[in-house]
C-alpha cells in the first residue's frame, strides 16, 4: 500500500476502515492493519474532524454508533 498511487491507498485505506467500522468480528484486524500501515497517521486535521487514520477513524466512527 505504501508504494501505490495516491488514489489507490485512499481507496484502500477508506476500505480497511468501512470494515473496521461495520464488521465488528474483524474490527480489531482493521485496526491492527491500520496500525502497521500507518497510513494517514500525521495528517492534518481541523479541530473537531475525524482523521483518516483508519484506526482512529474506526473508533471515532464505532463510538458514534454506541
Amino acid at each position: 500500500m505504501p508504494d501505490a498511487a495516491p488514489e489507490v491507498q485512499w481507496t484502500m485505506n477508506f476500505s480497511l476502515a468501512g470494515i473496521g467500522i461495520h464488521d465488528p468480528e474483524h474490527r480489531e484486524r482493521a485496526i491492527a492493519i491500520g496500525e502497521k500501515l500507518g497510513m494517514y497517521r500525521d495528517y492534518p486535521v481541523p479541530s473537531g474532524c475525524t482523521s483518516p487514520f483508519a484506526p482512529a477513524w474506526i473508533k471515532e466512527m464505532v463510538d458514534r454508533q454506541s
